[in-house]
Order: structure tokens, then C-alpha cells, then sequence
């Protein structure tokens, strides 16, 4: 049993405690997992407020990367000092999900809980809780990295940048020509930019609150920018396309009125991608006559669809080539200490993405 310091959440919508915990050392076919770097995802922040319930107390925390520093039994291709992501995404392997190429579907995606604090249990919110020095998980939630890749660049691979760019590439498959709309033009919103960039999306429409946003979007790879806060921000995209509307729409943000904006930027047979998410009991007002007699769709896409064994490796090989971004994306960092500063900079909305960065 290992004493670490973590992040700990008592109450929803509080301040986290820093606090030395207990965690164990690996059952068969887990892993420890010395950290170098968790990024601070919206989801973790939606969380800690109560959106989605839970249980309390718990250590949130699931964009991350390190270094292995144990490793139980039954574990195959992983070794000690190897340096690897930490993703929230467990799959048992063997569930029709699984067996179908789909892993972030896994039907038995519960691990068991490493965590204590004074002898009580202490829950690893996202089968992670890597706000802590340290995390065990299962094997099947890594994926190798090169040794000398930057530890905060990699850990946005974990979440942020899979589930934005998978949205575009595995879960929409954009082809050459297409016409993309991204609503929010945060860190998730800002990679599926650039998975319709490195699709051969024709025309790639940001769309957010404020022009600085819109600036981002065009540095990562967005022809144009229109602002959500206009009357009717979708006749630009009409008067942009010459009428053609977008092929395909992603909401990137967990906003009710960008949900239900969304279906009126779309062209005939095509698609909203549901990323963001809202809420816990928060509901969109659709037409649904129009989406019928349109040909039109609207698709959930749960962490861009990723495979870590076949996705990681590409997304790896793109940033070495200078062809995906990945230090751009990083705002700034903290040490754990000052993680509730990082929570609150990441709440004003301006940052990309902040990193906590371990000693």
C-alpha cells in the first residue's frame, strides 16, 4: 500500500482537498502508473459540480500520462519504466461490444477500487482518479507512447484530442469536399477542427461565443469563423456554402441552445455529432419532421469512437510529422497544489486546456 497525494472531491461543486492516500499495489492485469501529467477535461469539472451525480468522495481525474512503475500479474506488453497514456476507456475484451471493434462501449467497464483514504474507500472517479501522484488501472486503459514524447502534450491524447478528432475521422468518417460546422471552439472542439482538416474537409466553420475563440479555431485549421451569439448564425453559414449548408455538424460543448441550434446548420442527409454533454436531465427541442424528411441524423459519438491500439500510434506519428498540434493546445500548467486555480482558469472558458504537472 503506497501513501500518494491526490485531489480530493468531499461535496459537489467545492473546492478539492489535497490529502495523502492510500492506494494499493496491482491485482492481475492492472498497472501502476507513476504520473508526469493529467490535463483538466470539462468532464472532470462537470463531475465535481454534481451534473451527472457519482460517488463522493472521489478522486477525478482521466486525461493523463507517466510512467509504469508496477505491474501485476496476467499483464502482457507492458513493462516497468515504460512510458504510456492513462485513458478512462476499460474494456474487458471479450463483450459483443468489444468483439466488434467498439471498446469504449464495453458492456463491463467497472474496475475495482484502489483507492482509500483513513481506511474508508475512496472512488477512482472514470476507473482513472488521476488527480494523484499516482494511478492503478487496468491494462487495457494505456497505450504506449514514444520515451521522449513531452508528458503534457501526450496526456491530451487521452481524452481531448481522441474524442474531438475520432468524432470527425472514426465516428463521421468526413471525406475530401465535405462541409464541417465545429460548435465550440474549446479544447474538444478545437481537435475536431483538426481531424476535418486532416480529413480534407473543403470548408471547416467554427462557430463560438467570442471572437477570440474564432481566432483559435482559424490557427487550427478553420476557413471561417461565425458568431453563435449573431441573430441567426446559420444563414452565414448558408450565405458562406452558397446555400449547401454543412455536411456534417459537431457540438463540442455540453450546451442546451448549441444542441439545439445545431440541426438548422445542416444540409440534406447530413449529420449531428453529439460530443459535448450536457447535464444530467437537460433536454434539446428538435423538429423531428425535418430530420425525417430531410434524410438528416443525429449520432452520439462517446470518445471518438477510439481503438487505443490502432489510434494512438497514427495520432503519435502525425504530431512527430508536425501535423497534428499538441503543444498549442496547452494552456498552462500547475502543480497539484494549485489544481483548484487550474479548475477555476479552465471554468472562464478561455483556456485550451490545463495541465497539472507532477514533480
Amino acid at each position: 500500500m503506497a501513501k500518494i497525494k491526490a485531489a480530493v472531491c468531499h461535496e459537489f461543486g467545492t473546492s478539492l482537498q489535497i490529502q495523502e492516500v492510500d492506494l494499493r499495489t496491482p491485482e492481475a492485469g492492472e498497472v501502476e502508473v507513476t504520473l508526469e501529467a493529467c490535463a483538466i477535461c470539462f468532464s472532470d469539472i462537470s463531475f465535481m459540480d454534481g451534473g451527472w451525480g457519482g460517488t463522493l468522495p472521489a478522486v477525478f481525474g482521466h486525461e493523463a500520462a507517466g510512467r509504469i512503475t508496477a505491474v501485476g500479474a496476467d499483464v502482457r506488453g507492458y513493462e516497468v519504466g515504460q512510458a504510456v497514456l492513462v485513458t478512462l476507456i476499460r474494456s474487458c475484451g471479450t463483450c459483443a461490444s468489444c468483439a466488434s471493434g467498439v471498446p469504449v462501449q464495453c458492456a463491463d467497464p467497472d474496475a475495482s477500487e484502489p483507492l482509500s483514504l483513513e481506511g474508508a474507500p475512496l472512488h477512482a472517479a472514470m476507473n482513472c482518479g488521476a488527480f494523484a501522484e499516482k494511478v492503478v488501472v487496468d491494462s487495457s486503459q494505456l497505450a504506449a507512447i514514444p520515451d521522449d514524447m513531452p508528458m503534457d502534450a501526450a496526456s491530451l491524447l487521452s481524452c481531448g484530442v481522441v474524442t474531438g478528432l475520432g468524432a470527425v475521422v472514426n465516428t463521421a468518417q468526413v471525406r475530401p469536399g465535405q462541409v464541417v460546422v465545429v460548435i465550440g471552439a474549446g479544447g474538444v472542439g478545437l481537435n475536431a477542427i483538426q481531424g476535418a482538416r486532416i480529413s480534407g474537409a473543403s470548408r471547416i466553420v467554427a462557430v463560438d461565443m467570442t471572437e477570440e475563440k474564432l481566432a483559435d479555431a482559424r490557427e487550427f485549421g478553420a476557413t471561417d469563423g461565425i458568431l453563435a451569439t449573431d441573430p441567426a448564425p446559420w444563414d452565414r453559414l448558408a450565405e458562406l456554402t452558397g446555400g449547401r449548408m454543412a455536411d456534417a455538424v459537431f457540438v463540442t460543448v455540453g450546451a442546451i441552445p448549441a444542441y439545439d441550434a445545431a440541426p438548422k446548420y445542416l444540409a440534406r442527409s447530413g449529420g449531428v455529432y453529439m460530443v459535448g454533454m450536457p447535464h444530467e436531465g437537460e433536454h434539446m427541442t428538435i423538429e423531428p419532421g425535418n430530420i425525417a424528411a430531410y434524410g438528416q441524423s443525429l449520432v452520439g459519438t462517446k470518445m471518438g469512437d477510439v481503438v487505443l491500439a490502432r489510434d494512438i500510434p497514427w495520432l503519435v506519428e502525425m504530431y512527430n510529422q508536425g501535423r497534428l498540434k499538441l503543444d498549442e493546445l496547452v494552456s498552462r500548467r500547475y502543480p497539484l497544489e494549485d489544481i483548484n486555480a487550474a479548475i477555476a482558469d479552465t471554468k472562464a472558458g478561455a483556456a485550451r486546456r490545463n495541465v497539472i504537472v507532477f514533480k
